[in-house]
């Protein structure tokens, strides 16, 4: 395959977030469990269930869904740059997001607790920042094609949060060309034009790039709405459904030097 450049996405493509999400939730809750005799794993849950209803009651739910920000990211993220009027509303917002969403966790368990709700809230990111892993695969992939392609990250999310995830791993930002952030740009995948103008910085065809990404709703359906090429890291054997099929398919990160 005779392509000029690569693009990555970067969480749960080359940024573990997963796992950094995961454990924060879990040393989280055992503080939860250890003050309040929750069960670790059901306080979780309900976190998780009570942050999304909550985040979608917000009326800044349309623009994070635009621009490609979850709820979990709400429950740690700061939202103090980007130019759009809803980062400010975010920013506002955010400390009550993240207490209300685990005092409503604790309250569906039995505990009506706001000030531990409030310390949890805090606790939460405090952790998530602390951890931050890469896949194993990740430089040696990079590695590998640094230098014999252009390379380009394409994320969505809140600039100042995707900034801090790459502080967290200093080599990796190095590796790109360019870094487009969905909350710069005003558009998130799949939104054709974030790739459209991904392209343009990087003087090419859609057909001369590849995307790599682990997410078919935002970084295959995007770029097969311009033409281009894509890879999907399947991580959890998920089934494609309905979706739209990627040109290829792999398993692990490795995986797509055999075919870039």
């Amino acid at each position: 395959m005779n392509k000029k450049a690569v693009l990555f996405d970067l969480d749960d493509t080359l940024l573990w977030d997963e796992r950094s999400v995961q454990e924060a939730f879990d040393m989280t809750c055992r503080e939860a469990a250890e003050a309040a005799g929750v069960d670790p794993k059901a306080l979780e849950l309900a976190v998780r269930k009570e942050a999304r209803a909550l985040y979608e009651s917000y009326e800044t739910f349309p623009f994070t869904q635009m621009i490609g920000i979850n709820p979990f990211e709400g429950l740690w993220g700061n939202f103090r740059e980007g130019a759009a009027p809803e980062f400010r509303i975010m920013e506002r917002i955010a400390p009550q997001y993240r207490a209300e969403s685990w005092t409503r966790g604790l309250r569906a368990l039995g505990v009506d607790d706001p000030e531990l709700g409030a310390k949890l809230g805090e606790r939460f990111p405090a952790i998530r920042r602390t951890l931050a892993y890469v896949y194993e695969e990740t430089y040696e992939v990079l590695d590998a094609l640094k230098g014999n392609v252009k390379l380009l990250l394409l994320t969505n999310g809140s600039p100042d949060l995707q900034k801090e995830k790459l502080t967290g791993v200093p080599k990796l930002a190095p590796y790109f060309d360019h870094i487009i952030i969905s909350g710069d740009f005003g558009r998130g995948k799949p939104d054709p034009s974030i790739f459209r103008h991904a392209v343009e910085l990087l003087g090419i065809d859609p057909s001369e790039g590849i995307m790599i990404g682990d997410k078919l709703t935002t970084d295959i359906l995007g770029s097969s709405r311009i033409g281009m090429d894509n890879i999907w890291i399947n991580h959890h054997g998920a089934e494609i459904g309905e979706h739209v099929p990627p040109k290829h398919t792999v398993t692990r990160l490795k995986d797509i030097l055999s075919i870039v």
